[in-house]
This record gives C-alpha cells, structure tokens and sequence, in this order.
C-alpha cells in the first residue's frame, strides 16, 4: 500500500506502507542507534513524535516480549529506509509489522531516510504527517502545518502511571530473564517519579539496592515525603518541561531535604525547579552513540540521549554547576548542585538500547543516599 510523509515546510517523500494503515501526525525526528527498534518504539519519552531510524535495515530481529521499556507503545509514527518482514532472533515471538499493526502505529519504508535526516538536521526538527489514505500533497503539508508545537506541550501526563506502584524486578540475566529481588534485601527506599519512566531505569535502581515505589508526574511532594525515603528519582518522558509548574512545584520541596537523581526530562525539570531555564534544540539528539564528559572526572563516556530541549547551564548562575557535557554540540548533559545531594543527566545511563558506559551513575545517587541516610 502506497504511503506519503509530508513535512509542514513542503517536503514530501513518497514510500510503501507497513505496520497500521491510516494516517498520523507529530514532531519528526531521526535516531541514530544501529540497534535496538524495539527499545526505541517503547520508550514513552516518543509520544508526539514520529521516528526516522538512520539504520537502513529495521525489522531483522522481529519483536520479543522481554525488550519493552513501558506498558505500551506512544510514538506517532515509524519511518524507515528497508523493512525486513522475515525475522531472525531466538527470543522473537513476532514480526515488527505485526507489532506496529496491533498497536495502531502507522509506519513507512522505502523512503531516502539519508536525505530525510540530512533535512531536519538542516532545517530541524518539524511536525509532519504520515498518511496510506489521502495522497494529496497540498493536504497533507496543511495537515502538518496545523499540528501543534511541540513547545508548550504536556505529553507527561498523558504517558505517567495513574497510580503508585511497587517495583523489585531486577536486570535482565541469561539464565533467569528478568528476576524479582527480595525486597528485605534493599537497603535504600526510593520515590521514583514517573513523567514517562523507561523500566530499564527501574532495573538499575534495583540492581544498585533500592527498594522503589513508583509515583505518579502529580504526585504531592507531601505524601511522598510521607514515605520517609532515602531519595527521590526524577524519570525521563516525553514532551517540554516548562508546562509541568506544578510538577516543578513538588521538586521544589525536596530540595534540601532528601537527595535527587533525575534523567531526561527529570533533569530538565530539575533545572528549572532549581530556578533555571530549558531552550528547544533544532532537532534534538536521539541515538545511542553519542560522547559526553563527565566532569568531575574527565572521563568520556558514550551514551544513549532522546531529547528535544536542554537546560541553560547560564540561568541556574551560582546554584548548579556543569556535571557533564555533550562533546558534539556542548550542551548542557548533566548539572550538579553547589551544595546540596542533587544532580541530574541528560542522557540515558540505563541504556536499552545502548551502551553501559553511564551506569556508574546510579551507584553515585547511592553513595549520596548512604552519606545522606537517616
């Protein structure tokens, strides 16, 4: 079945249909892992956007139930060069068209994603349109056109949990797939708030010793504190972090009071809790082979990023320091408080897909918990 994306400033590019038929809207934008579809689709920090995989072959791995990252699938739409239908991995159970079909997401192959790419790194990122049932293309670019901005928008609500939850799956072993730890054996209680949380990040936290109870994004600061936990954790998710006031209310009570770790999207909302500013990146980094600096270490690492916006390092002035930078664009990656037990990473320490160059940094929220304990 034939297929057009159309992008609101006129470009259209014209492709085979898989996956649901129909027609969707969102931000598009390209990723640049050469592995790990599947994580990538799952990943609630997608919602409102439509994903160009730069990996011309997707689909040779199939689907398996054990490499989801959240309860379902909230991406827009799936844009790919070369769909590969007959699959090949011990663990799949299903095809990727199959996947995209049962969860009604609309996707597009046969496309130049080279020159797709190499637009919205020039142009940057815009809404655009996937469609198999109108191939007007004067209609579909006025669809696009009236999408609304991701600027401004809060999609955190609409992929957060809708009731705390407890969590002591640990990490993924060959033998046993994924176990359940005995939760007498963590020593760290732990609120995780959740604007979109990948479970991989649930894993590590686990795997580090934290007994954790998963919360909604508007949960109050007063309940969770209730809890008398030994930290709090700021998840990553989708959308701009500057519609989240309430949310960057409750954050704002735990400063001083319990140690903070934040990923994504919890880093953005860190920093403007802590009174900074976020901006809108042109199109955004997504990928899992991009080098950042740690720098209290100087130690480069390679990591796995999904983002849209970044945090102002200049609008904290003297209440955050740089953590860690971005070594292709040298954006803010991480900031750290000059005093007090908190910090937060742009990037995706917990991978899935990617590599495990940043997982170090959950043992470092540990040691502030152990320093900070009681």
């Amino acid at each position: 079945m034939k297929a057009i994306l159309a992008l609101a400033d006129g470009r259209i590019f014209e492709g085979k249909s898989f996956g649901a038929s129909g027609e969707s809207t969102g931000e598009v934008v390209f990723n640049t892992a050469m592995s790990g579809y599947q994580e990538v689709l799952t990943d609630p920090s997608y919602k409102g956007q439509m994903v160009t995989m730069t990996y011309p072959q997707i689909g040779n791995t199939g689907i398996n139930p054990e490499d989801i990252e959240s309860r379902g699938l909230f991406l827009s739409g799936f844009i790919v060069k070369e769909y590969l239908d007959c699959y090949s991995n011990w663990r799949a159970t299903m095809s990727l068209d199959s996947y995209l079909k049962e969860n009604g997401v609309v996707g597009i192959q046969g496309i130049d994603t080279r020159a797709l790419t190499r637009h919205l790194r020039d142009k940057g990122a815009q809404n655009g349109i996937i469609s198999t049932i109108d191939h007007d293309h004067a209609s579909l670019v006025a669809k696009a056109t009236s999408v609304p901005s991701m600027s401004g928008l809060d999609l955190a609500s609409g992929v957060s949990c809708s009731k705390p939850y407890h969590w002591t799956e640990g990490e993924w072993d060959l033998t046993d797939g994924y176990p359940q730890v005995d939760a007498s054996t963590l020593k760290y209680k732990v609120v995780a708030y959740d604007f979109g949380i990948k479970y991989n990040i649930l894993r590590c936290l686990v795997n580090t010793g934290c007994d954790v109870t998963v919360v909604p994004a508007d949960f109050p600061a007063e309940e969770a504190l209730a809890m008398n936990p030994d930290g709090i954790f700021l998840s990553n998710g989708p959308g701009d972090p500057e519609p989240l006031l309430q949310v960057q209310q409750e954050i704002s009570n735990f400063v001083g009071k319990k140690p903070i770790f934040g990923i994504c999207l919890g880093h953005q909302l860190l920093g403007l809790a802590l009174g900074g500013k976020t901006v809108k990146l042109p199109f955004g980094n997504h990928g899992s082979n991009l080098p950042v600096m740690d720098m209290q270490t100087r130690e480069v690492e390679i990591t796995s990023q999904n983002h849209g916006f970044a945090v102002d390092l200049d609008s904290l002035g003297d209440t955050a320091c740089l953590g860690h930078v971005n070594l292709n664009d040298r954006t803010v990656e991480g900031i750290r408080h000059c005093e007090l037990p908190i910090f937060s990473v742009q990037h995706h320490p917990e991978a899935s897909p990617g590599p495990h160059d940043s997982r170090y940094l959950f043992g470092r929220f540990v040691e502030l918990m152990e320093k900070y304990k009681g």
